[in-house]
């Protein structure tokens, strides 16, 4: 029998979330014809966000952002656990973000139209043009935006960092942007892999010190790939083998038979609040 997290999300969680994506997206697509610049667009998507995250009951904490310029451009690079991961760093990165996204998004109503028109890139995987790209890339500097990046190209169900895909840093180091890897830890716990249940819970935010690409290209990439990558999985992987000792320890199932849905009552520390702290 299915349980009472995957009644609330097929209930109530996925109505909200269609509802916000409608009105929001809306507002944002319609925006894009008096305001080109996609900044109200933004603030839809972060507020979007925001909702998402206060509905499901996640509270995201976010350490090292004072390393960051506000007005500074850079192209964010996170390790991938979940679909949430997206909500996460938009409501959590006070920046001007924007997303490659596959061109088939491009297809689907409202979300397509809003990448579409603020300023987003779709770009065809099985050819992807590479003039069009670093020309969208150059007027991320100019127009103050940033980028997010997930270069291991899907979500780890584990919660295990998997290798960094070379390509991915390719338009980063030859446009000598900078790379500020990011640490997302337990959001797979949230809405783990392969599943339509979502719970609440807690999730962890770390943003590092931003990695100067001066004088590096495309040739640099698959080294560079895995430097940032050294970075980045430490912290993202410090719940891994914690989850499984905590859900042991409580006595709730053993480690070989360990569920997301355990895993998350184990996790939660007796709060979902769902508001970054």
């Amino acid at each position: 029998m299915p349980s009472l997290y995957w009644f609330r999300t097929v209930l109530f969680l996925i109505p909200a979330i269609a509802l916000y994506t409608l009105v929001f997206g809306a507002m944002s697509v319609a925006s894009s014809f008096v305001e080109k610049s996609g900044y109200f667009a933004h603030w839809c998507a972060r507020t979007w966000s925001r909702w998402i995250l206060a509905t499901t009951g996640v509270r995201v904490d976010v350490s090292g952002l004072e390393q960051l310029d506000p007005q500074g451009t850079y192209v964010f690079v996170a390790n991938h656990q979940s679909f949430y991961d997206i909500p996460i760093l938009f409501w959590s990165l006070p920046h001007q973000l924007r997303i490659i996204a596959k061109e088939s998004l491009g297809r689907f109503p409202v979300i397509g139209w809003h990448l579409q028109r603020t300023g987003h890139m779709l770009v065809d995987r099985s050819k992807p043009d590479r003039a069009k790209i670093f020309a969208w890339a150059g007027r991320l500097t100019t127009n103050g935006l940033s980028l997010i990046l997930f270069p291991e190209g899907t979500r780890s169900r584990d919660g295990r960092v998997g290798k960094f895909k070379a390509g991915t840093f390719f338009l980063a180091l030859d446009a000598n942007l900078r790379v500020v890897p990011l640490s997302i830890v337990g959001s797979r716990h949230v809405m783990p892999k392969g599943q339509l249940t979502t719970y609440p819970g807690r999730v962890k935010l770390v943003v590092h010190p931003p990695v100067d690409t001066t004088g590096m290209s495309s040739r640099d990439a698959r080294a560079f790939a895995e430097r940032v990558r050294q970075i980045i999985a430490p912290i993202a992987e410090s719940d891994v083998e914690t989850a499984r000792r905590d859900v042991s320890d409580a006595g709730l199932v053993a480690p070989a038979e360990e569920t997301p849905a355990r895993l998350a009552e184990a996790g939660r520390d007796g709060r979902s609040s769902a508001w970054r702290g």
